[in-house]
């Protein structure tokens, strides 16, 4: 185990992982025999679009979200390519080493709806949609600063230069003083 890898802090007791992780094995989910059916087409879908998704439902609610994002690195720990999308009733829960935690994270806000096919599908459309280019955009407000930067700079430096008056006569005042 490196420095990196933690082990889950909570799993509750009436979870049995054994079972889950049995049944994951098998054909990648772990839910009841109602939600498997439609769970399979989004694991088919996942797997066609390139991802290893494991999907785990519980039929109860835990006390809050950690011990479903627990299950996931669990499970996770076993596959070392996979996403793992654990759901209760009003909770989601994930792990991925293939996605970032903010995907992740947004994948699990939108996967909130309670009907575990209807959420892992948003899950999944949520990986695989397009991330907003920071890097980009980033770069693009960078150079923005960089440019207000040395435009207000010149502006100073102008702003500091002697300006030169002109006399009665139109000439320069310095001519003038030095008689010219």
């Amino acid at each position: 185990m490196t420095g990196h890898e933690f082990l889950p802090t909570y799993i509750p007791v009436d979870v049995d992982m054994t079972a889950i992780k049995a049944q994951v094995a098998a054909d990648g989910i772990s839910a009841p025999p109602s939600a498997i059916p439609g769970l399979l087409d989004v694991i088919n879908e996942a797997h066609a679009k390139g991802i290893n998704l494991k999907i785990v439902v519980l039929d109860h609610n835990p006390p809050n979200d950690t011990p479903l994002r627990d299950i996931s690195t669990v499970v996770g720990a076993d596959y070392h390519d996979a996403t793992v999308l654990t759901l209760s009733p009003s909770y989601v829960g994930s792990y991925s080493t293939q996605f970032a935690r903010v995907t992740l994270e947004a994948g699990e806000d939108i996967a909130k709806t309670g009907n575990p096919v209807v959420s892992s599908q948003h899950f999944l459309h949520e990986l695989e949609a397009p991330e907003f280019p920071w890097t980009g955009l980033t770069i693009f407000l960078l150079m923005g600063v960089l440019a207000a930067a040395v435009a207000t700079r010149f502006l100073q430096l102008r702003g500091k230069r002697p300006r030169t008056t002109t006399g009665a006569w139109g000439t320069p005042a310095e001519a003038a003083d030095n008689g010219l």
